[in-house]
């Protein structure tokens, strides 16, 4: 099976969520190694190794390696040759705090971190899953200069992912039997797609809408646009990992695969709905040089009037971000 195992896939910040995004990409057991990064000291190297020593106990091969490294650039050799490099450095959210009052602080972060990516390892693929999230994806292709097709942002995964289990769970029907969509901002002006969401029940695929009634679906958008708040809020000392980290592995294992996967991520538009020149919240196909076309999704007018409204704000604050 060693033959199967390929490739190179770096996390840089060993957080929570940097954390749980490298052990899911060692345990999917199809990367050669996965790099994980921190500036605290042998922190990232204390957790490669108590990974490693879960391998024999779930049964993946794949390598994990810790590497400390240093704001000017020390140890970013460990990247060298990625394939795909997840940016998940940077402050996480408290209580109270939205996404944008981490703009200045982490826009340094990841400026610092993507300039390093770009020396250690410029022909991969960044996913950045910083917040907030649109702004710090924009600030990461401006700091790398890599094409636009090679820097994309996790979020539209997640918001999705969110928004099926609010609906499954009203619902009581599995997970499974959800399809549901959301575009635009990671924030906001999120724009769930409810006319594109459908349950299959008793094997027959029906409309979101014929389930629930107009305000119950509103309830679970309003919910889903408040996600990530509402686990800030509970946790109290921290910001939500368990999913986030599932969809940036999901879009990692999509690039390194060249997989053709359609996913909601955040991506250059460029004429896509009548928008361009922004990083948005589209569905996109996705293979090893990042986004391969931005796959345009039927909308009703009201939910083309919302995603142009999110990609005029995004587009305010990603022109913030050039000088930061």
């Amino acid at each position: 099976m060693s033959g199967a195992r390929k490739g190179k896939v770096s996390v840089i910040g060993a957080g929570f969520y940097g954390s749980t995004t490298a052990l899911r990409l060692a345990e999917y057991d199809i990367f050669e190694t996965v790099v994980l990064t921190d500036i605290v000291d042998g922190k990232p190297e204390g957790i490669a190794l108590d990974m490693n020593q879960s391998r024999p106990i779930e049964g993946f091969e794949t390598i994990v390696i810790g590497q400390t490294t240093t704001p000017d650039g020390e140890g970013y050799d460990a990247i060298a040759g990625s394939d795909v490099v997840v940016i998940t450095a940077g402050l996480p959210r408290k209580p109270g705090m939205s996404r944008m009052d981490l703009i200045e602080t982490n826009a340094k972060i990841v400026r610092g971190v993507a300039e390093n990516v770009a020396k250690q390892a410029p022909d991969t693929v960044v996913i950045v899953v910083s917040n907030p999230l649109d702004e710090m994806t924009a600030l990461a292709q401006l700091a790398t200069g890599f094409p636009k097709n090679r820097v994309l942002g996790q979020a539209g995964m997640l918001d999705t992912a969110r928004f099926s289990n609010f609906v499954a769970t009203e619902l009581r029907v599995p997970v499974g039997a959800v399809r549901t969509l959301t575009l635009g901002s990671h924030g906001d002006t999120m724009v769930p797609v409810p006319s594109q969401c459908t349950v299959t029940v008793a094997g027959q695929e029906r409309a979101l809408t014929e389930l629930l009634s107009a305000q119950a679906i509103d309830e679970l958008v309003i919910r889903t646009r408040n996600g990530g708040a509402e686990i800030v809020a509970l946790l109290k000392t921290g910001s939500a990992y368990f999913a986030p980290s599932a969809a940036a592995a999901r879009m990692a294992r999509a690039v390194a695969e060249d997989s053709g996967a359609v996913m909601p991520v955040c991506a250059w538009v460029d004429g896509e709905y009548g928008i361009s020149g922004v990083y948005l919240g589209v569905e996109a196909e996705l293979g090893a040089t990042g986004v391969r076309r931005v796959v345009e999704t039927k909308l009703t007018t009201a939910e083309l009037a919302a995603l142009h409204e999110a990609a005029e704000a995004v587009r305010a604050k990603q022109a913030d971000v050039a000088d930061l």
